[in-house]
């Protein structure tokens, strides 16, 4: 990697996202704070600022083509380089989302922000990973996009979802089609996994979560920071391995 490890973090304005930034910050890493919304965006790298971190804030909105190229413009111009890509932002969808009354609509923001977002902005960031000596790319899944613990009895899934918790199982399949090609054009230093935070008390779930943020960014962090023989293609949560 570069002297100074340069990571992005969508979606990090708050919880989970900003937890993430701290945490790698902490290492001594400087992170850029992408978020669409101003001022929360400002207040997270005053935030971050006033904690010793090396932040600086990337307006980004994962659903728009020319915000995700611009912010790789900032990058370059702001930081020289990228390192570590923590595809972050995402959205639940209005509730309820069972699927015989679900709004078409709804399915296709929840895509739009989880699924496609998360490939506009890894597509654009590519070019910069590829000139990291260790480039990593983690996105955060859910336990709930495992078709595995969707489908064993008792598991603990979640609510009836038709637009979020498929996204995260799409999210974890285009995962693994970026670990095929990126094989086959010999790109083989790029490791990318899917994380699963747990059930984190964040806006996203109204707060109703038992981990807290900090908890919820520890596998991010941990992914964020594998070796270069660490693993490629794999679904974690803190207890290791979840089932795709």
């Amino acid at each position: 990697m570069s002297e100074q490890t340069i990571a992005l973090v969508t979606g990090a304005n708050k919880g989970i996202g900003y937890e993430i930034a701290a945490g790698l910050g902490a290492l001594g890493w400087k992170v850029g704070v992408g978020a669409r919304d101003q001022q929360r965006r400002d207040t997270a790298v005053e935030k971050l600022r006033a904690a010793g971190v090396d932040a600086f804030g990337v307006p980004l909105d994962v659903t728009d083509d020319a915000s995700v190229s611009a912010a790789a413009d900032l990058i370059t111009e702001q930081a020289g380089g990228l390192d570590v890509l923590v595809n972050n932002a995402a959205i639940t969808g209005s509730m309820p989302q069972t699927p015989t009354t679900v709004d078409p609509a709804i399915i296709r923001d929840v895509v739009e922000t989880n699924v496609i977002g998360v490939i506009r902005v890894t597509n654009a960031m590519l070019p910069l990973l590829r000139r990291s000596a260790s480039p990593r790319i983690v996105n955060m899944s859910s336990s709930v996009g495992s078709l595995t613990l969707q489908t064993t009895p008792g598991g603990e899934t979640g609510p009836i979802s038709a637009a979020y918790a498929p996204s995260k199982t799409f999210l974890n399949a285009i995962t693994a089609q970026y670990v095929k090609e990126l094989k086959e054009l010999g790109d083989t230093k790029i490791l990318i996994n899917s994380g699963c935070p747990g059930f984190t008390a964040t806006d996203l779930n109204g707060f109703r979560g038992i981990r807290t943020p900090q908890q919820g960014a520890a596998i991010a962090i941990h992914l964020a920071t594998i070796p270069d023989d660490g693993p490629n293609g794999e679904f974690f949560d803190d207890a290791g391995i979840v089932p795709w």
